[in-house]
């Protein structure tokens, strides 16, 4: 059996799998509470090892996109419940993914119109928010305001309390999203931040915000249920390459190793047509970090494997195709075909494209059944 389908101790908690569902903005949580209908999304897809939540916002302030369900107010507490408790139910292991974008936001998704904030007031990214005609639209993010040294404070009890939360709404752990352009990788990256405080400058300072969130989460839930998603070489949503960009993720690794959280999740950009992160720079940051390493960026079954098996990382992620295969654990061990997914429905709408999709075995199902009604017409 491929060792894709052995069961993994991931830092004391048991996978049935090493198959992991990516985090997925899938925007249909209205008023950013989660729904009954999200928990049926979940359940479903539950026979992988691990399932990452979609990216959840630690504030109303930290929100860029529409109908995201947040995990900062007791409604939404109350919602992730149906989620987790429908993944549990299955014997699933879930963690939520907690995140700020900073300055890939837009006015309108804030609170009385204010500005996205990030560590400066340099612009970039998209944000899914309200045109000027009330419709949602995918938009330019509004220009950022640079936060003042003691809100990035604010920011990370933000954080501390959205783990907590997280917790509370029954999850297994958090992975704290610092990839893809948002909050993190912006004081990561000296092309956006120029600041001259405690939080800019040096590698170090760059790094700060996201190592004191990563100590103040470890301490309140353990370091054992933290996991922290990174892009090194990422250029998503205008993030400019920088000469440090390498060292600057495994200087973030090393910090890592003194810390044992559960894992690090490496996003590779190429699959949503950025530059692939180089693989001469998986294997330096496999040498050089020691914990469990995950990889999401484009991966096929064959692909996933060899990864595993070289030791290259510990656990593949599959994001696309999860939209459409729920059974995609089933699929892959019996060398079923995959079902295609459908672009048009990944962000808003209904159970259309979301839950509608339908296993392996329940579509065998439905055709012998159509073939035994064509044969008594």
């Amino acid at each position: 059996m491929s060792s894709l389908f052995e069961r993994f101790d991931l830092a004391g908690i048991q996978l049935d799998n090493r198959i992991v569902m990516a985090p997925m903005t899938r925007s249909r949580a209205p008023g950013d509470i989660p729904t009954e209908l999200g928990a049926t999304y979940y359940r479903q897809r539950a026979s992988a090892g691990l399932i990452i939540s979609e990216g959840t916002p630690v504030s109303r302030q930290g929100t860029g996109y529409l109908y995201n369900p947040g995990i900062y107010g007791p409604d939404q507490i109350e919602g992730w419940k149906k989620a987790t408790r429908a993944v549990h139910e299955r014997g699933g292991v879930f963690f939520a993914q907690i995140w700020h974008v900073g300055r890939v936001s837009h006015t309108s998704v804030q609170i009385a119109g204010a500005a996205p904030v990030g560590p400066s007031d340099k612009p970039g990214g998209m944000a899914f928010g309200y045109n000027e005609q009330g419709t949602p639209d995918m938009l330019k993010a509004s220009t950022p305001r640079r936060l003042e040294t003691a809100e990035v404070r604010e920011i990370v009890r933000d954080f501390a309390q959205a783990a907590v939360n997280s917790r509370e709404a029954g999850f297994d752990g958090v992975e704290i999203h610092g990839a893809n352009g948002y909050l993190f990788e912006q004081f990561l990256n000296p092309g956006v931040n120029d600041r001259d405080d405690q939080y800019g400058g040096s590698r170090e300072n760059r790094c700060r915000l996201l190592m004191e969130v990563v100590d103040e989460v470890s301490a309140l839930i353990g370091a054992h249920r933290v996991g922290v998603r990174l892009s090194p070489h990422g250029t998503l949503f205008d993030m400019p390459e920088y000469d440090d960009n390498g060292e600057t993720y495994l200087y973030l690794a090393r910090e890592f190793n003194k810390r044992g959280i559960s894992y690090v999740h490496l996003h590779d950009q190429g699959g949503q047509g950025m530059s692939p992160m180089p693989r001469d720079y998986l294997k330096q940051f496999r040498d050089t970090y020691k914990g469990n390493l995950l990889l999401a960026g484009n991966l096929d079954q064959a692909e996933a494997e060899k990864l595993v098996n070289d030791g290259t990382i510990d656990l593949p992620v599959f994001g696309r195709i999860y939209t459409s295969n729920p059974d995609l654990v089933e699929r892959m061990k019996n060398g079923w075909p995959l079902a295609e997914f459908d672009p048009s429905t990944f962000y808003g709408g209904d159970a259309r494209g979301y839950v509608d999709f339908p296993t392996y075995e329940e579509e065998q199902a439905r055709k012998a059944r159509q073939e035994l009604i064509d044969k008594k017409g």
